[in-house]
């Protein structure tokens, strides 16, 4: 029988094609034939650049033995999780129910009705105490299917009950918008986890944590505007120690996952685009252009892709003398690595991912006078709205070889696209990017009689839904923005741009909804409180109105940290005026020559001609 995995829209899922499991995609039709055949399902969820998936794969699921007993079995479903993020929180959630270890692989076993009942991520292939070997576990379940059946369905009622539960979440007023007292008590105790030997933070109470992240969006919130300058510091020294430890790749700028040491060595290897995205904002803010334009070079020279958008990630793994080896490409200087194959990219081009990417060239390219990254970000974006966009406009997660995958866009898709199209639309001077951007926002916000709701449109993952399981609540900002804090970003710009006071009402209360959590656990929502702190601030608009994008008031501009930074033509400010962005209403080129406007709140200075007017403080 030909696999079912041959032409899936995953290089994840076409990794295991040829595995001697039978294995199935997300799909109802896996649940429908456990059914059939009363058996129970085993959903391994995981990623193409993940090395424990990797060594899985080949020990267990690569293994004619192991194989025939799940065939026997069970219907085992492959998800990749970056291709499905609301089945991934879906099962995590479950899985935290039966261990604390959670990570991927993961590997939940559920009911034909998909409610899980027992849940792990790597097993071996023979029992390494304490850790049960995988054909033990698969022994362990299947027992229990057959032996104790009512047990175990209680089990997965009450489990899919309690996270139907944690899916629920409403939005409150903007009332609770944390004010900046509270901004600055929760960047303060960001200050206080700091590691101040190697720089990056520590675990509250508990020494310091490793392995050590990146933690962007943590990082963001302290560069905000309106905190003091020690938050800053915090993060510039975070920047500066990754930059200068093995966690960056020396040869073409790139960052690694996360270190396993204190001191950033020892990385894991796999390089993200949502990392990288995130380090150029951090190191733009920081004032690090050489560690700005290095890794927007990477992302435009390794990770974008023939079509225009830009791979998932690169993996740790390569093949050097006929071995597979994990990190050995990397730890290689430039010579050495000329005769060797990189790592393979995982070429699955996320929407959201892509949207911060997109943004982060955009403001890059803006920033530093780098045309190409400018039109790097433009392809991408040209590149998504094609293939990433149904015919009746819906977003889909993501596409392989410009094949859209049938998975629907998470929240943060929509989101994260939209604030990555807004800045593109600056940096360009086109309006048809912020145009869509605003379309996207919409699609994703309902008032009803005052009442505000923000959901993905189209109703969320239908498999998910029909066995009435619910993803937690997207709160939470790890590597990159949670779905509601990217659609709280990029309504915050909307109205920057002067789409209207309907989109700070919407960034605010999103923000005033996470507040209490936030607050309280500042690591984990640096991106909405980046949001609270600009709502507080009051946006910084510069615009500077020239026939020419070069000059030394234009230069003197780049400077400027602003929410907003536009260098149009008279024209082009005309055009996102007709297009509804009132802020660039009644600007135009005093006398014929270049002119800034530099705007506090709506607020904006008398225009200047001349750079030594330009002050780059807010």
């Amino acid at each position: 029988m030909a696999s079912r995995l041959a032409d899936a829209t995953s290089p994840y899922l076409r990794a295991h094609a040829d595995n001697p499991v039978a294995w199935f995609p997300w799909e109802e039709e896996a649940f429908a034939e456990a059914r059939r055949r009363d058996v129970p399902v085993m959903v391994s969820i995981g990623y193409s650049t993940c090395h424990w998936c990797h060594v899985m794969a080949r020990e267990s699921f690569a293994d004619a033995a192991t194989a025939a007993v799940l065939n026997d079995g069970f219907v085992s479903v492959k998800v990749d999780r970056e291709e499905h993020p609301e089945v991934d929180a879906a099962y995590m959630a479950a899985a935290g129910a039966f261990t604390r270890n959670l990570g991927w692989p993961l590997t939940v076993f559920t009911t034909p009705d998909g409610q899980p009942f027992f849940a792990g991520t790597y097993w071996p292939p023979e029992a390494r105490p304490p850790m049960a070997g995988f054909p033990q576990v698969l022994g362990a379940v299947r027992e229990a299917w057959t032996q104790r059946r009512s047990d175990v369905v209680d089990t997965g009622t009450q489990l899919a009950a309690a996270l139907a539960r944690l899916g629920e979440v409403g939005v409150t007023d903007e009332t609770g918008t944390p004010t900046r007292e509270q901004l600055t008590e929760a960047a303060e105790r960001l200050v206080a986890l700091e590691d101040r030997e190697y720089g990056g933070f520590a675990a509250a109470g508990a020494g310091i944590q490793t392995p050590k992240f990146p933690t962007v969006p943590a990082l963001r919130f302290l560069q905000a505007p309106g905190l003091d300058g020690a938050a800053a510091a915090v993060a510039a020294r975070a920047l500066a120690a990754m930059a200068s430890s093995e966690l960056r790749d020396a040869v073409d700028g790139g960052f690694f996952r996360y270190a396993t040491r204190r001191d950033w060595t020892v990385p894991h290897f796999e390089r993200m685009l949502t990392d990288n995205a995130g380090l150029v904002d951090v190191a733009l803010d920081a004032g690090d252009d050489r560690v700005a334009r290095g890794t927007a070079s990477f992302l435009r020279e390794v990770l974008q892709l023939p079509s225009g958008g830009f791979a998932a990630a690169q993996d740790s793994e390569s093949t050097i003398d006929g071995a597979r080896s994990e990190g050995g490409y990397y730890l290689r200087d430039a010579a050495g690595r000329r005769d060797l194959a990189p790592p393979a990219v995982d070429n699955k081009v996320v929407t959201g991912w892509n949207g911060m990417a997109i943004g982060a060239l955009a403001r890059a390219g803006l920033a530093l006078d780098e045309p190409g990254f400018i039109e790097a970000a433009r392809w991408a974006a040209d590149a998504v709205l094609e293939v990433n966009v149904d015919d009746d406009g819906m977003l889909r997660r993501a596409s392989l070889d410009e094949i859209p995958s049938r998975a629907p866009a998470a929240l943060e898709d929509w989101g994260l696209l939209a604030g990555g199209l807004f800045d593109l639309a600056a940096a360009t001077g086109e309006p048809a990017y912020a145009v869509r951007a605003r379309e996207l926002l919409d699609a994703c916000i309902t008032e009803d009689s005052g009442e505000l709701t923000v959901r993905a449109p189209g109703g969320g993952d239908p498999v998910l839904a029909a066995q009435g399981l619910a993803a937690p609540a997207d709160e939470s900002d790890g590597d990159h923005p949670s779905g509601r804090s990217a659609v709280a970003a990029a309504a915050f710009t909307a109205w920057a741009l002067g789409a209207g006071d309907r989109y700070r009402r919407v960034a605010a209360t999103l923000a005033a909804t996470a507040a209490p959590s936030a607050l309280a656990q500042p690591i984990g929502a640096g991106a909405m409180l980046r949001v609270a702190a600009q709502l507080a601030d009051g946006p910084r608009q510069a615009v500077v109105i020239t026939t020419r994008r070069t000059g030394a008031l234009v230069d003197a501009a780049r400077r400027i940290r602003a929410d907003v930074l536009a260098i149009l033509t008279p024209a082009q400010a005309e055009a996102f005026v007709s297009a509804g962005f009132a802020l660039f209403e009644g600007k135009t080129a005093q006398g014929g020559a270049p002119t800034l406007y530099d705007c506090h709140d709506f607020a904006c200075r008398l225009p200047v001609t001349a750079p030594d007017q330009v002050s780059a403080e807010r």
